[in-house]
């Protein structure tokens, strides 16, 4: 198969691997395609690399994507580069992922910013020095009628205020103390 192939090509200089189960699933996540358009797993092969690999795409496991895709590094990269739902630097156990564009806007994204920002003591793009919290800024979620909201994980929360916030923050908080 085309993803064992191409591994073992380039093994030698390689450090990130998936384990016997992801590599299934990788398998399967080509097979959706037909024989020679591997490329077209990418943004899902992303996913599962991102998800297997600590949360974040670094240069090495882009590389590796590109190794097991059979395809060219700078493919995987314009990619990953593209999307906001990829990671291309560590994150923390939780990502606020807030809408930035005009209709959130109009309805007070940027004060949940501002609020997030001085409640987390980071900026945008920046990790809470205990590593639970990283804030992202991204475009349209696709939930206008919501606005101002933001994705944690899969999770939508909604129509936000600084309440909700608070109460989001100290879920979280809570989430995290409970997994250590």
């Amino acid at each position: 198969m085309l993803c064992v192939q191409s591994i073992e090509k380039k093994r030698f200089y390689m450090s990130i691997q998936f384990n016997e189960q992801q590599m299934t699933e990788c398998k399967r996540l080509v097979a959706r395609y037909p024989e020679g358009k591997q490329k077209s797993a990418l943004l899902p092969v992303l996913h599962l690399a991102q998800e297997s690999f600590d949360g974040w795409l670094s240069t090495e496991t882009m590389d590796y994507v590109a190794s097991v895709l059979s395809i060219e590094p700078i493919e995987v990269y314009e990619v990953a580069s593209f999307y906001s739902m990829y990671n291309l630097k560590p994150v923390g156990q939780f990502v606020f992922e807030v809408c930035q564009t005009g209709p959130c806007m109009i309805s007070g994204s940027d004060n949940i910013i501002t609020y997030i920002q001085q409640q987390l003591d980071i900026k945008p793009g920046e990790t809470t020095k205990d590593g639970i919290f990283t804030l992202k800024l991204v475009e349209c979620l696709g939930a206008c009628g919501y606005a101002p909201m933001m994705q944690v994980g899969k999770i939508y929360k909604e129509h936000l205020t600084k309440e909700k916030v608070d109460a989001i923050i100290t879920e979280y908080r809570s989430q995290a103390a409970a997994k250590n």
